[in-house]
């Protein structure tokens, strides 16, 4: 099993996965395929809101695996 808690390996992992997803964004932002300036606004807010909706809901999950766990 891995070993530390929760919220760091949480974080490590969302910082791992943050530079691949800026990566892919920095290609995408590049490729040419946002041609207007509203077009680059959609994508970088649906990146940027979808980026922290995933992180807040590891801790989402977190809370309800404690609560279950305690529960039983």
């Amino acid at each position: 099993m891995l070993n530390g808690s929760f919220k760091g390996l949480w974080n490590k992992a969302s910082l791992f996965m943050g530079v691949l997803w800026v990566a892919l964004v920095y290609m995408i932002w590049e490729s040419g395929q946002l041609h207007t300036l509203q077009d680059r606004v959609i994508f970088l807010s649906v990146v940027i809101i979808g980026f922290i909706a995933v992180y807040i809901s590891g801790f989402l999950v977190e809370a309800q695996h404690k609560k279950k766990k305690a529960g039983t």
